[in-house]
């Protein structure tokens, strides 16, 4: 996935208005099948995965013994004892890793990347663009529901599901026919505006909509509490691993937490940049951009409890600077 085709503020733009298509076949996929495959889902993320039906996705975490995120990921139930996981493409080895070290009774668990291209096909017209090479009723697809149908004549797995804040599919399929359906959807959408989007406006889009990046809002050491994903985090499940951490966590109230930043003075805040308040630090920039939409410099970062309040102006260390910011509600944009 290059970083920019025509550019990152005009690929951005273009999801917003119109649509986008993303080839994000390096994210990893896994599966875990079995009588026991529903169990191990339970054991092991902050999310209650009974919850989801046959042909429904789910947003969840994976978390380790101290309640920190391993990695976020969807969950698609393919059957009642089927599951797909979309996993970070950096943290796959690990996640897999992670699943077979606490895996339990009769379940099977397959690293299973090589299998698939995912393509994301993003923006407020990527319906009636996908409607064009499919007869599945899109219309009738929820947010976080899936079907298996024909695309351009390819069998897919096609998702309500995105990481832009705008409504789209995301498509799974055989990897010999990646090419063919990539251009079939190029195609589609030619008329519409759509354009191929790089890296970079991926990045730039989930800012804009505070959507976490694992490795920058999320790590094992960053709890689902801190990050503001509390609502991830169903303790009505019964025991998982992090639950009891998590539980003293809630009950003392967390040290840290996740907050949106605008910069007052010109300036782009980058990961790592030290936040001040009154000359002493209160926490780090974990992402930061000028976003296209707001035409202004945002940024996430964790802040000490107590200085996480809203309309707080603060001070950003940039390059040796220090830009006057405040702090503000998420996500930055809406659709």
């Amino acid at each position: 996935m290059p970083v920019q085709y025509r550019g990152v503020i005009e690929e951005h733009l273009a999801v917003r208005s119109h649509a986008g298509l993303f080839d994000v076949s390096h994210m990893g996929e896994i599966e875990i099948r079995g009588p026991d495959a529903l169990a191990l889902c339970q054991k092991v993320t902050a999310n209650d995965v009974s919850r989801i039906k046959v042909s429904q996705a789910q947003y969840n975490l994976l978390l380790n013994e101290d309640g920190g995120t391993v990695d976020d990921l969807l969950v698609y139930r393919l059957e009642a004892d089927h599951f797909l996981l979309c996993v970070n493409a950096a943290t796959t080895e690990k996640d897999t890793r992670w699943l077979m070290d606490h895996a339990e009774g009769k379940v099977e668990i397959r690293e299973c990347s090589d299998d698939y291209v995912q393509l994301a096909l993003q923006g407020p017209l990527a319906q009636q663009i996908l409607q064009r090479v499919t007869s599945m009723h899109l219309e009738e697809m929820k947010p976080f529901r899936f079907s298996f149908g024909d695309v351009s004549s390819i069998r897919c797995l096609v998702s309500r599901t995105g990481y832009t804040g705008e409504d789209g599919f995301e498509l799974y399929c055989d990897p010999a026919q990646g090419e063919k359906l990539w251009n079939a959807l190029l195609e589609a959408g030619s008329d519409l505006g759509l354009q191929p989007i790089g890296l970079g406006a991926r990045d730039t889009l989930r800012l804009e909509r505070a959507f976490p990046l694992y490795g920058h809002e999320l790590d094992d050491h960053t709890t689902p509490l801190e990050a503001g994903l509390e609502w991830v985090t169903k303790f009505s499940k019964g025991p998982f691993l992090g639950r009891e951490a998590l539980l003293r966590q809630r009950q003392e109230g967390v040290r840290r937490k996740l907050v949106g930043l605008e910069l007052l003075e010109p300036g782009i805040a980058r990961g790592g940049y030290p936040i001040y308040m009154q000359g002493h630090k209160i926490g780090e920039v974990t992402s930061g951009t000028m976003s296209p939409s707001l035409r202004k410099p945002v940024a996430l970062g964790y802040v000490s409890r107590k200085e996480a309040v809203e309309g707080d102006t603060v001070e950003i260390e940039c390059r040796g600077r220090k830009v006057r910011g405040r702090i503000i509600s998420l996500p930055f944009y809406h659709r």
